[in-house]
C-alpha cells in the first residue's frame, strides 16, 4: 500500500494537473468483500463505464482516449492487491495520465466521474478522516507503540519492563522490596516516555492515544514533557495484548471523537477571527479569492459538498454536470487550489458548523 506520503504527493500532482482537451476518469472503489466473500465492484464498473464512454462521440479523440482508459482501468483492477479495501484511481490517456492508489481505508460507495478535471474532494477528504497518528498501550510490565497512517500499522516498537514478584515478608525488608518495585515502575515509565518522545519526533505525529493500567498512567504522565502531554488522548484501558487490528480500530474511533469535539472549536476560531477582522475568510467566493493569493494558511470545508452547493462558485459551467454536481465542482476548486499553495485542509463532518459561512471558510496567512 502507498504510504501516506505517497498519497500526498499523488494527490498534490493530480490537483496540479491539465488534461487539456480530453476527459479524466475519476473512480473510486469499495474493495471490501461482501458477506459471502465476493467483490461489490465487478458489476458496477462493467456496467457504468461502458454507459458513460458511449455518451461520448464515437470514433472522436475523446472516446478514443476513454477506450483505451477502459482498457488499463480493467487491467489494473485485474491485479489489485488482494488486502486492499479501497481504490482511487485516476486516467486520461490522451494526456498521459494514469495515477491508481490502493488503499487499506475503506471507500464508503462506488464512484465513477468523468470530467475535465480529477475529481479529488474525496480522496482528500479521505487522507483527512485517516492521519498519522501514534498510540500507546503500556503497563507495568511492557509497553507498545503504534503508529498508524491511512488505516494501516506502519510500524509498532515494543518497551520491555523489568518483571516484579510479590514479596512476601513484612518490616523494612517489605518496605524496602516496595521501594525498589516502585523505582523500577518509574524507569520503565521514562523509558516509554522517551521511545513516545522519540517517534512523535521522527514521525511527526500530531495525536497520540494512550491508554494504561492504574499505576502505570500516573508516572507517565509526571514523565511526559509539556510538548508531548498537549497531543495526548487518553482512552479507556485496552488490553495491552490485543491485535493490531483491534489496536487500530479501537482507537481510530477515539480519534473520530477528538476530532469531532475540535472541530467545533475550530470553526469558532475561525469564525471569531473573522468577525474580528483577523486572519479570517468565509464563503467560497471569499475563500476562493483568498487561495487564488496565496493567503490561505488551512481551508476548514465541510465534509459534505452539497453543503457549498448554494453559495456559487463556477455554477455556470456545466461541461460536466452530468458526473459533478455544482458543490462537487466547487469543492474540487477549492481543494486542488488548497494542494497547490501547500495549504492544509480541514474537513468538518457536522455540515451544520459551517452552515452559516456557505460550508466553507479559511485561516490566512497573512492581510492584504
Amino acid at each position: 500500500m502507498p504510504s501516506l506520503e505517497e498519497l500526498s504527493a499523488q494527490l498534490d500532482r493530480l490537483a496540479a494537473w491539465d488534461a487539456g482537451p480530453f476527459p479524466v476518469v475519476s473512480l473510486y472503489l469499495n474493495l471490501q468483500p461482501d458477506d459471502r466473500g465476493r467483490d461489490r465492484f465487478s458489476t458496477f464498473l462493467r456496467g457504468e463505464l461502458d454507459e458513460r464512454i458511449a455518451s461520448y462521440a464515437a470514433h472522436g479523440p475523446e472516446q478514443d482516449s476513454l477506450t483505451k482508459d477502459a482498457e488499463k482501468i480493467r487491467q489494473y483492477v485485474e491485479a489489485v492487491d488482494p488486502a486492499a479495501n479501497g481504490l482511487a484511481l485516476f486516467s486520461s490517456s490522451g494526456s498521459e495520465l494514469f495515477e491508481a492508489m490502493p488503499l487499506a481505508a475503506p471507500i464508503p460507495e462506488h464512484l465513477l466521474y468523468i470530467s475535465q478535471a480529477p475529481h479529488l474532494y474525496p480522496l482528500a477528504r479521505l487522507l483527512d478522516e485517516y492521519p498519522r497518528y501514534a498510540a500507546l498501550l503500556a503497563d507495568t510490565q511492557s509497553a507498545r507503540i503504534f503508529v498508524f497512517a491511512v488505516h494501516a500499522l506502519e510500524r509498532e516498537t515494543t518497551v520491555a519492563g523489568v518483571k516484579t514478584k510479590h514479596h512476601k515478608k513484612g518490616g523494612w525488608s517489605q518496605a524496602r522490596y516496595q521501594r525498589h518495585t516502585e523505582n523500577y515502575h518509574v524507569h520503565h515509565a521514562k523509558e516509554i516516555v522517551e521511545a513516545l518522545a522519540r517517534t512523535v519526533r521522527e514521525d511527526r505525529i500530531a495525536s497520540v492515544i494512550v491508554a494504561g493500567d492504574e499505576v502505570i498512567l500516573p508516572l507517565l504522565r509526571e514523565q511526559m514533557p509539556k510538548d508531548l502531554v498537549d497531543r495526548v488522548v487518553e482512552a479507556d484501558k485496552l488490553d495491552a495484548r490485543m491485535p493490531d487490528r483491534e489496536v487500530l480500530d479501537a482507537t481510530l474511533a477515539v480519534m473520530k471523537d477528538k476530532d469531532t469535539e475540535s472541530d467545533r472549536e475550530r470553526v469558532e476560531a475561525m469564525l471569531d477571527a473573522y468577525r474580528s477582522s483577523g486572519l479570517a475568510t468565509v464563503g467560497v467566493q471569499g475563500v476562493r479569492k483568498a487561495l487564488e493569493m496565496g493567503q490561505v494558511d488551512e481551508l476548514v470545508i465541510a465534509a459534505r459538498p452539497d453543503a457549498l452547493a448554494s453559495r456559487g462558485g463556477n455554477q455556470g459551467d456545466n461541461a460536466d454536470a452530468a458526473d459533478r454536481t455544482a458543490g462537487e465542482k466547487t469543492a474540487d476548486d477549492l481543494v486542488a487550489k488548497a494542494r497547490q499553495t501547500s495549504a492544509r485542509i480541514r474537513f468538518i463532518e457536522d455540515a451544520s458548523l459551517l452552515a452559516s459561512s456557505g460550508g466553507v471558510g479559511a485561516f490566512l496567512r497573512f492581510k492584504v
